[in-house]
């Protein structure tokens, strides 16, 4: 008896930590610099969220409702997206699944970046740049009115160690993780990658607008 006893509780812990590593692998998002998340994003707006409620979203294939958070939110300013204002953001019910969780008693001002969903809405997941405005260095904020929008055609790749080289002119080394051991270090909190008149991509770092002896074309 003692050895299917040890074979069922051995075959139940192998299980358990399939689904363990499954739910710790549900969301998973690789490290991008703020320029890759404005330009990879439908909508960027800055605002305050004012309510918060579970709601159904229709039924998955075995007919159980989908539970999303929508997020009912005061849009301070729009940086990308349509040409109306954003009235609601929805966004999965745990972070087990990418959701977010956000502040809802309308204090806290945030930068949200995420794809659009019909009139009004936008949808967010971990894996988009959803941080404090307050957190946010001056050249961020500055960066969102126009340069990052100037570099969205360059490629920014991210190096994991030394050492690591470009492939292609048009493309940036993010160098933040190997030279200080964080995604959000100088190269993300400071500068954008600015494609050149030559088709060639260089860092920029500053809150004015590139000038011409670093782009060599007309200021834009």
């Amino acid at each position: 008896m003692s050895c299917p006893v040890s074979s069922f509780y051995a075959t139940l812990i192998l299980l358990l930590l399939w689904r363990v590593e499954q739910i710790a692998d549900a969301c998973s998002c690789s490290p991008i610099h703020p320029q890759q998340a404005f330009c990879n994003a439908d909508v960027v707006i800055r605002a305050k969220v004012v309510g918060g409620k579970e709601v159904d979203s229709g039924n998955d294939i075995y007919g159980n409702p989908i539970k999303r958070i929508q997020y009912e939110i005061k849009q301070l300013k729009m940086f990308k997206g349509p040409n109306k204002l954003i009235m609601a953001v929805f966004t999965a019910p745990s972070s087990a699944v990418c959701g977010v969780t956000l502040e809802t008693n309308g204090k806290k001002e945030y930068l949200i970046s995420g794809k659009a969903e019909g009139d009004e809405k936008m949808h967010v997941t971990l894996c988009d740049f959803i941080i404090p405005w307050e957190s946010l260095s001056a050249t961020q904020k500055k960066s969102l009115n126009q340069r990052y929008q100037m570099g969205c055609e360059c490629k920014i790749s991210r190096c994991p160690s030394i050492p690591c080289m470009i492939t292609a002119p048009d493309e940036c080394l993010w160098t933040d993780w190997v030279t200080e051991k964080s995604i959000n270090g100088r190269q993300a909190k400071h500068y954008a990658c600015i494609k050149r008149n030559d088709g060639s991509c260089a860092w920029y770092r500053g809150v004015a607008p590139p000038k011409k002896e670093f782009l060599d074309i007309e200021d834009p």
